[in-house]
């Protein structure tokens, strides 16, 4: 193949990876065990350029690691289970899961899974070089994955730490069910402050709110205690407009006196400050809205409309009553659900939590254990474990899921739950044959496991394809930064509680891909597909751009780093074939044994030796980019442009120092190609199966050793010998000579005592006849 051809090349090396298994784990192997906690991307249809960039930079190490002598455990798996696959195959099957059935819907998202979404979802993974061992595959909705997750509750409720409270809770009315803090976010929005007016002692009492649909679920009013405006109102109490029912003026510092009138409505619930009053002052609790947004028969006649339609009904008939003073446009924050962008409510609901406020100290302990690269993001970590306000909640009121292990008596709502042994159980299927003690039946729970509860296990359950319990504590966890807070962090929390260790040793985090600064998204038209990407350039430039920015940091798509990449494939595929083409006559046996070689080359190989030993530190301390950028640079610069150049008449002439310049060439070119290869999988295994697997007995170099480091000597001379040879050819282009064009050179002494055991390559580099001594000249 005289022309590079990426797309040809990677589909055959990709068929050759998995014909020879190249990437199997081997369990009996004597070799040490280095083991990735690879995330389970959430099938989504296809990979996202955001994919292709993380799992890239994670690949760079596995790769790495293996070629450095370790046996990989590099499994895979997909997060298939709960509300994000759910969303995707009721909008790509044009469903609602609530109209179709439980049993109808879950058949359909499993064979929509199995047939259409998982096969073509691998093959993007596969296609830019994931070196995985796809046959340690696992699907968070299988079996074995479905029987860790319900293990894993059945171990925390044995330690006490699984609660099922009937309480208000944070509630996604889109998606009908209880949303764990974790799963909501932030969204600026416009709204209005309304300033209301309730009656107090006979007079009027302004209170402002953005929430005027929760004026029928209003339980008190307060002011804080240093307010003097209020002072007289204590004890008192106040009239809720429209829906004419008293409600206690009351005390609290958490009352801000500088928001809106420093008086508020407490209603049951508008937020978590709400929740604090009525539990802290014994309020009752009233219930305005329904678990499908809607107002309940408490609002009166508003019953029956959204939330939205009930707000401003209200508002249109406060006007009418003249109980609307004013109404001020404001911007804010509101919490919603990280899924779809609705807001939260908090409706009281039977829910399960695992039970963790009460270790805030031991989380951040377990934190600091951790070795984090970068080192900053353990920010990200410290700051979430100081801001949790909630236990974490665990159950969503779905279809499809991991169902709880578990059943209820119908008349003393006990609970009873599954023997291990029979895992994984279905409880609708399943249901125990006898009676409760109390005589009452036995009704299953209907609610599935919230799906971070099961992809927090994932050490666990991919440690378990293998029947090795040890692979649980694994050395390194990659992701990117905006999972923190869910994945990473829960993963620690459950390691903990049922092992009483961490999950790994190592943290690895990802930035995220930018267009022009900007992040990319559906909704601003700025996505690009990778696999377009890899259908024009190639899945190794894919790679070599992935590889651009440091770790932790965002990298902008920039079409030049693409162009840039394939422009390399090519030199490196160009470049061997002229080193080959110099290299039909080199006895490979020469090897194996110790010649003689010229002081340049001596101080080339020193030179790479310092290459190596500067990207195995940078690999062991996951600084992937410097590696690329290291090696690039000597390839193009000090391989390409100045040693191929020096030895060329070396080895055409036939002349002494041809057998070493011989040997340099076959050793730096692999060594070259080994430090690209975590980086570049493809080009450089087809180099390496086209030119080097004969001689060199191993059938992949993604199998083969890493280079050695050497302990490092001066190589000095050899950038004093590439400067003058700069200099001669600025000299060269200055005269509009060619560089091929005979010369006579002059040195100083000092020159040519530097360049003594090399003068000859430097005539033959720079075509020179002679070289006299004097001050510095080049003539033609």
């Amino acid at each position: 193949m005289s022309q590079y051809n990426p797309q040809e090349v990677e589909n055959r090396i990709r068929k050759f990876w998995d014909r020879e298994k190249i990437y199997k784990f081997d369990s009996k192997s004597k070799k040490p065990v280095y083991s990735i906690d690879t995330p389970p991307p959430t099938v989504s249809g296809k990979m996202h350029i955001g994919h292709a960039f993380q799992y890239s930079q994670m690949d760079f190490i596995a790769r790495y690691k293996r070629m450095r002598g370790f046996n990989l455990f590099y499994p895979f798996g997909t997060d298939d289970n709960g509300l994000p696959t759910e969303r995707l195959v009721e909008r790509l099957k044009g469903v609602k899961a609530f109209d179709l059935g439980r049993e109808e819907f879950i058949k359909l998202v499993l064979d929509t899974l199995k047939k259409e979404l998982r096969p073509r979802y691998l093959e993007d993974w596969k296609n830019i070089g994931t070196s995985c061992d796809w046959e340690l595959f696992y699907s968070t909705i299988d079996d074995h994955t479905r029987g860790i997750s319900q293990w894993s509750f059945l171990d925390l409720y044995k330690k006490g730490r699984m609660e099922r409270r009937d309480a208000p809770a944070m509630w996604c009315p889109e998606c009908h069910t209880g949303v764990a803090q974790v799963e909501i976010k932030d969204k600026e929005l416009e709204s209005n402050f309304n300033d209301i007016v309730f009656k107090a002692d006979g007079k009027d009492l302004i209170i402002a709110t953005t929430r005027p649909e929760l004026l029928p679920a209003c339980v008190a009013v307060f002011y804080h205690p240093d307010d003097k405006r209020y002072k007289d109102l204590k004890g008192k109490k106040a009239r809720v407009p429209l829906f004419n029912f008293e409600v206690p003026i009351l005390e609290d510092k958490r009352a801000d006196p500088e928001k809106g009138t420093g008086i508020v409505m407490c209603c049951t619930f508008g937020d978590q400050t709400d929740m604090e009053w009525q539990k802290a002052h014994s309020l009752p609790i009233k219930e305005a809205i329904t678990e499908d947004g809607k107002m309940t028969e408490l609002a009166e006649e508003y019953k029956g409309l959204s939330i939205k339609e009930a707000r401003e009904s209200i508002i249109k008939d406060l006007k009418k009553q003249q109980l609307l003073k004013k109404q001020e446009k404001i911007k804010h924050f509101v919490n919603v659900h990280e899924r779809c962008g609705t807001e939260i409510e908090f409706i009281k609901t039977k829910q399960w939590f695992v039970r963790y406020l009460d270790l805030k100290k031991d989380m951040l302990k377990w934190g600091k254990q951790l070795n984090w690269y970068p080192k900053f993001m353990k920010t990200r970590y410290d700051n979430w474990v100081k801001g949790l306000q909630w236990d974490w909640l665990i159950s969503n009121q779905r279809y499809y899921g991991v169902p709880f292990p578990l059943w209820y008596c119908e008349k003393c709502d006990k609970v009873i739950v599954a023997d291990e042994k029979d895992l994984p159980v279905d409880p609708l299927k399943k249901i125990p044959s006898e009676k409760c003690e109390c005589g009452g039946e036995i009704i299953p729970e209907k609610d599935v496991l919230n799906t971070w509860f099961t992809s927090s296990l994932t050490p666990t359950i991919a440690a378990k394809l293998t029947g090795m319990e040890d692979l649980r504590f694994m050395n390194l966890r990659p992701q990117a930064h905006d999972i923190i807070t869910f994945w990473l962090f829960n993963t620690v929390v459950k390691s903990n509680l049922h092992y009483k260790k961490n999950p790994w040793k190592n943290i690895m985090i990802s930035g995220f891909v930018t267009l022009k600064g900007k992040k990319m998204s559906k909704s601003k038209g700025n996505i690009v597909e990778p696999q377009d990407v890899v259908e024009v350039y190639g899945a190794d430039a894919l790679r070599f751009w992935a590889a651009g920015s440091k770790l932790g940091e965002d990298l902008d798509y920039q079409e030049k780093d693409l162009i840039t990449g394939k422009k390399l494939l090519i030199k490196l595929w160009n470049a061997t074939r002229f080193v080959f083409m110099n290299l039909k006559d080199f006895d490979s046996k020469l090897l194996k044994k110790e010649i003689k070689l010229e002081k340049t080359d001596i101080l080339f190989l020193r030179k790479l030796n310092s290459l190596v030993k500067f990207c195995t530190e940078s690999f062991d301390e996951y600084e992937y980019s410097r590696v690329k950028n290291e090696t690039e640079k000597f390839f193009w610069q000090m391989f390409c442009d100045n040693y191929l150049e020096i030895v060329k008449k070396r080895i055409y002439q036939n002349k002494k120092g041809k057998e070493s310049a011989q040997y340099v060439l076959y050793r730096s070119l692999l060594t070259i190609l080994k430090l690209f290869a975590p980086i570049m999988p493809f080009i450089t295994e087809e180099i390496y199966k086209n030119y080097f697997e004969k001689s060199e007995k191993i059938k992949s170099i993604h199998i083969s050793e890493w280079p050695l480091c050497e302990k490092e000597e001066k190589s000095e001379e050899l950038d004093f010998f590439v400067d003058i040879l700069t200099k001669i050819r600025q000299e060269k282009s200055r005269a509009k000579k060619s560089m091929n064009s005979e010369i006579i050179l002059t040195l100083s002494k000092k020159e040519r005592d530097e360049l003594a055991d090399m003068l000859e390559d430097l005539k033959d580099v720079t075509n020179a006849r002679e070289i006299k001594e004097g001050k510095f000249r080049v003539e033609f």
